[in-house]
C-alpha cells in the first residue's frame, strides 16, 4: 500500500503541468533554482543586413536536473517566436503560456539534459541600429532575446557565435577565438564564460573601431565610434589608466585577482545608463569616458568614479551575484562604496570627504524627503518589477549607510568580513544576509539591529537643532531632537560631527545620535553664531536648523572657513528652502553673492546647480525677468573670471541654462554662429548643440533655422541622429510639438531613451509648461507601458522630464487627480510619480 502511494504522488509531480505567471515570479525562480544544475547555453545568432529583419537564433541548452519534471523556459511571445524544440534526437512540442515555453516532464530525465531550440531572436533588449547593435539584459529581459532561465542564481556558462556582416566586429563576454569570413559575411565565435548571471551575458556588434594598450601586463580594449581623433587621443590614455588603477585596487582589497580573463570595454553613444557592467565587456556611455577638453573637476570625478563603480562590480555583482533582485542594492552600494576609495588616489588635490557628502546626500535627498521614497533593500515578488528597485535610494544612501557600518564595526572587520562573504560565494550567489552573519560573527556588533532602521525601512531622520542660553549667555544646553517623518517611532543610530560657529573659529563635536534625543557637548561655551549637524558628510537626515544659524548662514556661508563645513551648508539650506523657511529669492540672491567668491570648484557646481533648479522651479514666474536680468552679469563676470576652462564650462552651463534677457539672448547666439569666443573655454560639438537646443525653446526670431543649421554643422553622425530626433520638440508650432508628444506613445520611437527623455524635457520646458499640461495625464498613463517596454532607470526619468518643468496648482492637480482616479495603480510606479512631482507639489503649494 505505501509503495503503490509513493509510485502515485511520485508520477504526480513528474506530470503535474506548470502554469507560470508572466514574468518570473519568485515562486518559480525558488522551484528551478533548486532544481537545476550545471546550465550552459551555446547560442549561435545570425545578424542580418537589414536593421527591419529579425535575428536568427540556435540553442543548444545542456543543465542537469534532480528528477524528471516540467522545465519552464523563459522567452517573451515564444509562441510566435519558437520555430523547433529537439530533444534525445527527435522534435518535440512544448506548451507555450504568457512568457514562456514548458518542457514536460516527459520529455526529460533526472541528470544531464540537453534541448536544441531554433528561434528568432527578439528585438526588444536590442539596440539596433542600421550598422550598430548592442544586447541589453538587465534587470531579466534576456527572456525578450531567446529561451533562458533568466533569474539571477541560475549561472550558467556561455558561448556564442555571431554571424555579421564582414565589415563589422563583435565583442562578447568570452574571449573571440575564431573569425571565419566569406560572401560578405563573418563568423565570429567566443570562448566559453565563467559562470554569470543571464542579465551580465552581452554582445555588441557593428561598424567599431578599436584601441588597445597594456596595463601591468593587462592588456585592455576600448571599442568605440567617435569619429574626432583629437577627442579620442584626449581621453584614451585616461579611460586605460583609471581602469588599471581600480583593477589593482580591487584585487589588493579583495585578496582575489581579477576573476574573468579578458578586459573590453565598449563605449555606446547615447548609451541609457552611465555603465553596465558585463563581465568582459563592460558598455560605458561615451560621453561619460571621453570627455570634452572644458570638462569640469566633476566631469573628472564622475569618469573616474564611473569607472571605479563598473570595474567593482567585477567582483560585487558579477563574481558573487545576489541571489534574487530584492539584494540588487547590494552590489550599486559595494560598486559606489568601492569607486569612492578607488579615486582618491588619482585626485589628491581635491577633498574628498566634500566629494562624498556632495555625490551622495542631495541626490539621496532628492527622493528619500518625498512621500515616494523607498527603502534600501524592498520586497519583491516578480522580475517584472525589478527595474523599480533601481535609484537614488540605492546608489546614494546606500554608501552613506555603508560608511556608517563601516565605522560601526571597524574597518578592518569590514574588509575581512567582505573578502571571507566574496571567497565563500565566489562564482555564486548571495545575499544580505549572509554578510550580516560575516559581519556580526567578525565585529561582535548586533548589525542585525543596525539593518532594520538602515536598510529595511523608508524614510530618513528628521533632526532639530534645540539650543538654550544660560544666566551669562552662554550656551545652557544644545540637543538634537530626532523624529521619524513616518511617524513609527524608528531611530536610525548613527556617527557624525556638529559644527559650532564661533567668533574664534570652527569647533567639531563628535556625536553618536541613537536616541531621541542626542546631547552635543557644549555647555558654557560662548553662543555660537551658527550650528550645523552634519558637517562631516556623515550624518543623515533633514538637520533642521535654528533660526539664528540659518540666518547667519545665508548671510555668511562664504566666511565659513572649511570646505566640507561650506559644502554641507549649501546642502542644508537647500533643504530649508524646500521645506519654506527660506525663499527661493533669498536663495538665489546667496548664490549670485556667494558662489563667484567660492574657493572650491566642487562647492561652485553644486551651488549652480541649487541656483538653476530654484530659478526654474521655485521663483515666482514673474519674478524670472527681474533676476535674470541681475544674474546674467553676475555669471559672465564669473565665467570671463574663472581660472579653469573647467570651471569657466560650469558657469557658462548655467548662464546657458537660465539666459532670458534679450542681451544675453544675443551674446550667446553670436558664440554659438562663431562670431564671437569665449577666452579660454574651448567649445565642442555638444555645446553648440545645447546652445540651438536652448536658443530654440527661448523662441528667438531665427529659431527654426538656428536648429536647422545645428543639424546640418553636426558632424559625428549619432549626435546629429538625435538632434534630428529631438528637433519637432524644439519647434514654436504647437502642433508639431503636440505629434512630436504624440509619438511617444510607439514603443518603436521609445527605443532611444536619452533622446526620449530629452525631447520630452524640452516639451515640459518652464518657458512652455502652460501648453504642456495637455501632456500630464496622457504622458503618466503612459508610465506602465513605459516601464514594461524600457530599460530600468526609464521610468522615473520619463517621469522627471514629463514634470519637471511645471510649478502652477493646476499641473499639481492633474497628478494627484491622476492618482486619485487609479486607486489599482501599481505602487512602486505611484511612488515614482510622487518622488518626481516632489518639487511641483512644493512649489505649487506656496
Amino acid at each position: 500500500m505505501f509503495s503503490l502511494l509513493a509510485l502515485l504522488l511520485v508520477a504526480a509531480q513528474v506530470t503535474e503541468p506548470s502554469n507560470p505567471e508572466p514574468g518570473v515570479s519568485e515562486g518559480l525562480a525558488r522551484e528551478r533554482a533548486a532544481a537545476l544544475a550545471d546550465v550552459r547555453y551555446a547560442l549561435e545568432l545570425e545578424v542580418p543586413d537589414a536593421r527591419d529583419r529579425a535575428l536568427r537564433g540556435h540553442l543548444d541548452l545542456s543543465f542537469t536536473l534532480d528528477r524528471p519534471r516540467d522545465v519552464v523556459l523563459d522567452f517573451a511571445r515564444a509562441a510566435d517566436r519558437v520555430r523547433v524544440v529537439r530533444t534525445r534526437g527527435r522534435d518535440i512540442e512544448p506548451r507555450f503560456t504568457g512568457d514562456h515555453l514548458v518542457v514536460a516532464a516527459a520529455d526529460t530525465a533526472a541528470g544531464p539534459n540537453r534541448l536544441s531550440i531554433e528561434f528568432d531572436v527578439g528585438d526588444e533588449p536590442l539596440n539596433r541600429g542600421d550598422d550598430f547593435l548592442y544586447s541589453l539584459f538587465v534587470p531579466a529581459r534576456a527572456r525578450f532575446a531567446f529561451p533562458c532561465f533568466d533569474q539571477p542564481d541560475i549561472k550558467a556558462r556561455y558561448t556564442l557565435a555571431l554571424t555579421i556582416p564582414e565589415d563589422w566586429v563583435a565583442v562578447s563576454n568570452g574571449a573571440e577565438v575564431r573569425r571565419v569570413t566569406g560572401a560578405g559575411r563573418a563568423r565570429v565565435e567566443f570562448a566559453e564564460t565563467a559562470p554569470i548571471s543571464t542579465y551580465l551575458f552581452s554582445f555588441v556588434a557593428g561598424r567599431l573601431s578599436v584601441e588597445t594598450a597594456v596595463r601591468d601586463g593587462r592588456t585592455f580594449r576600448m571599442f568605440h565610434r567617435e569619429r574626432d581623433p583629437a577627442r579620442l587621443a584626449r581621453n584614451r590614455d585616461a579611460v586605460f589608466d583609471l581602469h588599471a588603477t581600480a583593477l589593482a585596487w580591487l584585487e589588493d582589497y579583495t585578496g582575489i585577482p581579477y576573476p574573468f580573463g579578458k578586459f573590453d570595454v565598449v563605449l555606446v553613444p547615447s548609451f541609457q545608463f552611465g555603465g553596465m557592467e558585463h563581465p568582459g565587456a563592460i558598455l560605458y556611455n561615451a560621453s561619460s569616458l571621453l570627455l570634452e577638453e572644458s570638462a569640469t573637476q566633476n566631469q573628472r570625478l564622475d569618469r573616474a568614479s564611473l569607472i571605479a563603480h563598473e570595474t567593482a562590480h567585477m567582483w560585487f555583482g558579477d563574481l558573487v551575484t545576489m541571489r534574487w533582485f530584492d539584494d540588487v542594492w547590494m552590489k550599486e552600494v559595494f560598486a559606489n562604496f568601492m569607486a569612492a576609495r578607488i579615486v582618491n588616489p588619482s585626485f589628491p588635490e581635491l577633498n574628498h570627504d566634500l566629494r562624498f557628502l556632495l555625490a551622495h546626500h542631495p541626490a539621496a535627498y532628492d527622493v528619500d524627503r518625498t512621500a515616494g521614497t523607498n527603502a534600501i533593500r524592498q520586497p519583491l515578488s516578480n522580475l517584472l518589477d525589478a527595474g523599480q528597485l533601481y535609484g537614488a535610494v540605492i546608489y546614494q544612501k546606500a554608501p552613506i549607510a555603508l560608511r556608517q557600518l563601516e565605522g560601526m564595526v571597524g574597518e578592518v572587520a569590514f574588509r575581512d568580513g567582505l573578502r571571507a562573504y566574496l571567497r565563500r560565494h565566489a562564482n555564486g550567489n548571495a545575499g544580505w544576509l549572509d554578510l550580516v552573519g560575516e559581519l556580526d560573527r567578525l565585529s561582535g556588533e548586533d548589525v542585525r539591529a543596525w539593518s532594520d532602521a538602515w536598510i529595511e525601512q523608508r524614510g530618513r531622520p528628521v533632526l532639530t537643532t534645540a539650543l538654550t542660553m544660560d544666566a551669562g549667555g552662554r550656551v545652557g544646553s544644545l540637543e538634537l531632537v530626532a523624529s521619524d517623518p513616518f511617524d513609527r517611532g524608528l531611530l536610525w543610530p548613527q556617527r557624525f560631527r556638529v559644527t559650532l560657529g564661533l567668533a574664534s573659529g570652527l569647533e567639531h563635536v563628535e556625536v553618536r545620535a541613537a536616541t531621541s534625543r542626542t546631547e552635543v557637548v557644549a555647555a558654557g561655551s560662548p553662543l555660537p553664531l551658527f550650528v550645523l549637524p552634519g558637517s562631516d558628510g556623515l550624518g543623515y537626515g533633514r538637520f533642521v536648523l535654528d533660526e539664528a544659524s540659518r540666518r547667519y548662514l545665508v548671510a555668511h556661508i562664504e566666511d565659513v572657513p572649511d570646505p566640507l563645513v561650506r559644502g554641507a551648508a549649501w546642502v542644508a539650506l537647500w533643504e530649508e528652502m524646500l521645506d519654506g523657511a527660506l525663499s527661493a529669492r533669498e536663495f538665489v540672491d546667496m548664490v549670485v553673492r556667494a558662489a563667484p567668491i567660492e574657493p572650491d570648484e566642487q562647492n561652485v557646481q553644486r551651488a549652480l546647480r541649487y541656483l538653476v533648479r530654484a530659478f526654474w522651479r521655485f521663483l515666482p514666474t514673474d519674478d524670472r525677468m527681474s533676476r535674470a536680468q541681475a544674474l546674467e552679469p553676475v555669471l559672465r563676470a564669473a565665467l570671463a573670471q574663472a581660472p579653469s576652462a573647467g570651471l569657466k564650462a560650469a558657469w557658462f552651463a548655467a548662464f546657458r541654462e537660465t539666459v532670458l534677457t534679450p542681451g544675453g539672448l544675443a551674446w550667446m547666439h553670436e558664440v554659438w554662429a562663431r562670431d564671437t569666443s569665449i577666452p579660454g573655454l574651448p567649445l565642442a560639438e555638444t555645446d553648440e548643440i545645447a546652445m540651438a537646443m536652448e536658443l530654440a525653446v527661448r523662441g528667438v526670431d531665427d529659431a527654426a533655422a538656428v536648429v536647422a543649421a545645428q543639424v546640418e554643422r553636426t558632424m559625428d553622425p549619432d549626435r546629429k541622429a538625435r538632434l534630428q530626433f529631438v528637433q519637432p520638440a524644439l519647434s514654436a508650432d504647437q502642433a508639431v510639438r503636440e505629434a512630436a508628444f504624440a509619438r511617444l506613445a510607439q514603443v518603436e520611437q521609445r527605443r532611444r531613451e536619452p533622446w526620449v527623455l530629452e525631447s520630452l524635457a524640452y516639451l515640459s520646458h518652464p518657458l512652455r509648461a502652460a501648453h504642456a499640461e495637455r501632456f500630464v495625464e496622457p504622458g503618466l498613463v503612459l508610465l506602465e507601458d513605459v516601464q514594461r517596454t524600457g530599460d530600468i532607470f526609464f521610468p522615473l526619468r520619463w517621469t522627471a522630464a514629463l514634470l519637471g518643468g511645471h510649478r502652477t496648482p493646476a499641473a499639481a492637480r492633474l497628478v494627484h487627480d491622476f492618482l486619485a482616479s487609479h486607486p489599482g495603480y501599481p505602487y512602486r510606479l505611484r511612488w515614482t510619480v510622487l518622488t518626481a512631482a516632489d518639487d511641483l507639489f512644493r512649489t505649487a503649494g506656496r
